[in-house]
């Protein structure tokens, strides 16, 4: 009896002899265990899964439509027209914005082009008379001139330009050359026929 009593008492402390923390686990293991289980194939899987789901596809569309409208109206504030007005003013942002909507600025302009009414007012405004004299006043003003200056300068300095001058000017040197050849083979043909 004494022995089963003992047996007994060994097997209670051995089963509770843990002192184990049933509270909840801190936010470091918890994050590194789920992203653990993202990680998996199993994890990479069931978020497949979830995001071809009718439900949640539904969701993000809704989700889409309320980013849009309140992107639009912060854009359209008077907040959002002033930071705008801020940002364009940094050449490096103006810069990168142009780069990133050249593809469909370009478009626009092709489109525009092909467009009847468009190229009618355009042609209104190259014939009004006001317009003509400003662009005349701005092409004889100082700082168009040296912009002109400029331009032509970095032009004749530019490699590749430089190398089509050249071969230019080889191909006129070799064209004169053939036509003062065949002028002087035309002179002494007339000298030696009597």
């Amino acid at each position: 009896m004494i022995l089963l009593l003992l047996v007994c008492s060994l097997l209670l402390a051995a089963c509770g002899g843990k002192d184990v923390d049933v509270g909840q686990p801190d936010y470091d293991q918890t994050k590194k265990m789920i992203v653990d289980i993202l990680k998996t194939d199993e994890g990479k899987k069931a978020v497949k899964d979830i995001m071809t789901d009718e439900d949640i596809k539904q969701e993000l569309v809704m989700d889409q439509a309320a980013v849009k409208n309140t992107v639009e109206n912060t854009l359209t504030s008077e907040k959002g027209r002033e930071f705008w007005k801020n940002s364009f003013e940094d050449p490096k942002f103006a810069e990168s914005m142009a780069k990133s909507m050249k593809k469909e600025n370009e478009q626009l302009l092709k489109s525009l082009m092909k467009d009847p009414e468009y190229q009618g007012m355009l042609m209104d405004i190259l014939k009004d008379p006001v317009f003509q004299d400003d662009l005349a006043q701005a092409l004889k003003s100082k700082e168009f001139r040296e912009q002109m200056r400029e331009v032509v300068t970095d032009t004749l300095e530019s490699p590749l330009y430089k190398a089509r001058l050249e071969e230019i000017a080889q191909k006129a040197a070799s064209e004169k050359k053939g036509s003062k050849s065949s002028g002087n083979e035309k002179k002494q043909n007339n000298e030696n026929t009597p």
